[in-house]
């Protein structure tokens, strides 16, 4: 196929968000193939014993694991949204701590305060990139207002309904999420300002 005599390529642009969906694919066939099983044993984070190597394994992969394919599609709607340009702007090794990062907290988080749940989804994941993405245009010394609008519209909403609304969502983990990626955010925002 050509076009003004150049031909298309497809373009691997962000290398670390096409790997992580990538993953997130897999783990949902797995999932499917295994009926659950995989899912239950790698891919999921609840209390287990600390002498069991599977648990730290877990306190990582559980953002790998969805329950559905309807929760898979959400979460990684959003990540292919705004994955490729936060990977442009931040690069690839600043992309892939922020979900390691993202998935320590709200793993070992869940994992001292729920015993008896399980948690499993990158929507932590997916709030930490959005509180990242209001710090696109971060200037020395300025806040900027969309970061106040982010921060208010959708950490406010996730302790509203922890608060008054009963579901199978971990609000917990979308408020700790969104605490990661803004505040590596800001992190990361700074030591740019001060390499220039």
């Amino acid at each position: 196929m050509s076009y003004s005599g150049k031909r298309l390529q497809l373009s691997f642009n962000s290398p670390v968000i096409l790997g992580f969906t990538l993953a997130c694919f897999v783990v949902m066939v797995l999932d499917r193939i295994s009926l659950g099983g995989t899912t239950r044993l790698l891919f999921s984070v609840y209390r287990s014993s600390l002498l069991n190597p599977l648990t730290y394994i877990r306190f990582l992969g559980h953002v790998l694991g969805h329950a559905d394919w309807q929760h898979f599609m959400g979460n990684i709607m959003l990540i292919l949204v705004l994955g490729p340009l936060l990977e442009e702007k931040y690069g690839s090794a600043n992309i892939l701590f922020v979900i390691l990062a993202t998935a320590l907290v709200t793993g070992l988080v869940h994992f001292l305060l729920f015993p008896y749940s399980r948690l499993l989804g990158a929507s932590g994941v997916v709030f930490a990139l959005i509180l990242l993405s209001s710090f696109a245009s971060f200037e020395e010394g300025k806040i900027p207002v969309t970061f106040i609008l982010v921060a208010l519209l959708y950490v406010g909403q996730q302790v509203y309904s922890g608060i008054f609304i009963k579901d199978n969502v971990s609000n917990l983990t979308h408020i700790l999420g969104a605490i990661v990626g803004a505040g590596l955010g800001f992190v990361m925002n700074k030591n740019k300002m001060k390499r220039y």
